[in-house]
C-alpha cells in the first residue's frame, strides 16, 4: 500500500518524459496581435494542418499527434457550437471552453496512467471588440493552462507554442523585443516568421538570441522546401465570420529580405 502512491508518481513522471520527447520536434506556432486583429502563423507541410477555426471569434493552433489534435479540435467545436445554440454566439467564451471543458479532459487523460494521454499542445486566441479584450491561452497535454495577462502580468498580446520549453522561452523573448501591437499585417507576418525560425533553431543549449541575419537566413532555407500556414481573426469584419486563411503566395509577397 505504501508503494502505490510512489508508483503512480513514477508513472506520471515517465509519461511526462515520453510526451515531451514526442512533442519536441513539433513545428512552432506564433499568435500575434496586429492592428486589425490576431495572426496565427507556422511553417510546415501542406498535408498537415496546424491552424483551425473553432468558432466565430476563436481560433486554435496545435502541435502533436494528428489524431489527438483532431479529437480535441472536434470536441472544442462541438462544445462551442452547443454553447452558442443553447445560449447565444456572444456567450461562447474561450475561458469557459478551456477552463471547464478542455483542461479537465486533458488532465484526466494524462493522470489515468492505464489509458492513452493526449499527445498535443493547444494554443487558442479569441479576438475581442478592442485589442485590450483579446485573449491568448495555451492548454498543455496535462491540462495546465497559461494565459496572457491573467496571472498579474501585463498583457503582451502574443503567445507561442513550441515543442520544448527552451524554444518557447526564446520565441517569447524575441517577441517581447520585436512585437508591435498595432503593426500592420505584413509587419506582423515578418515578425511571426522570424519568431517561428528562432523556435525551430533553438536547442537545449541556446540561451541568447541569434543575430537577425542568421534568423532570416534560416527562415529562407526553411521556406525553400516548406509552405507557410497562416490565418487571421479580423476584429472589424463586417460578417459574423472573423476567421480568414492567408495564402502562401500572399504571405511570401510581404517577406522582408
Amino acid at each position: 500500500m505504501i508503494e502505490e502512491p510512489y508508483r503512480w508518481v513514477e508513472a506520471i513522471a515517465n509519461r511526462r518524459e515520453y510526451i515531451e520527447t514526442q512533442l519536441a520536434q513539433g513545428s512552432p506556432i506564433a499568435a500575434l496581435g496586429y492592428c486589425d486583429g490576431i495572426l496565427f502563423l507556422t511553417i510546415g507541410r501542406r498535408s498537415r494542418q496546424k491552424v483551425y477555426e473553432i468558432y466565430d471569434r476563436i481560433a486554435m493552433g496545435a502541435i502533436g499527434h494528428p489524431g489527438d489534435i483532431e479529437r480535441l479540435r472536434l470536441a472544442a467545436i462541438e462544445l462551442a457550437s452547443t454553447e452558442g445554440f443553447t445560449r447565444s454566439a456572444a456567450d461562447v467564451s474561450l475561458r469557459r471552453l478551456a477552463h471547464y471543458s478542455l483542461s479537465p479532459v486533458m488532465k484526466g487523460a494524462f493522470e489515468q496512467v492505464y489509458g492513452p494521454p493526449y499527445l498535443a499542445r493547444l494554443l487558442f486566441a479569441e479576438v475581442g471588440s478592442t485589442a485590450k479584450e483579446d485573449l491568448f491561452l495555451r492548454v498543455d497535454y496535462d491540462g495546465s493552462l497559461a494565459a496572457d495577462g491573467l496571472t498579474g502580468q501585463p498583457r503582451q498580446r502574443f503567445a507561442v507554442l513550441s515543442g520544448t520549453r527552451q524554444s518557447a522561452e526564446l520565441m517569447e523573448k524575441f517577441l517581447q523585443k520585436e512585437h508591435v501591437t498595432d503593426a500592420a499585417l505584413p509587419d506582423a507576418v515578418n515578425v511571426a516568421l522570424e519568431a517561428w525560425s528562432l523556435g525551430r533553431m533553438a536547442t537545449s543549449d541556446t540561451k541568447e538570441l541569434p543575430e537577425r541575419d542568421a534568423i532570416r537566413k534560416y527562415r529562407d532555407e526553411q521556406l525553400a522546401s516548406s509552405s507557410i500556414e497562416a490565418a487571421v481573426l479580423e476584429r472589424d469584419s463586417k460578417s459574423a465570420i472573423r476567421y480568414r486563411t492567408l495564402s502562401d503566395e500572399e504571405l511570401r509577397s510581404n517577406l522582408q529580405r
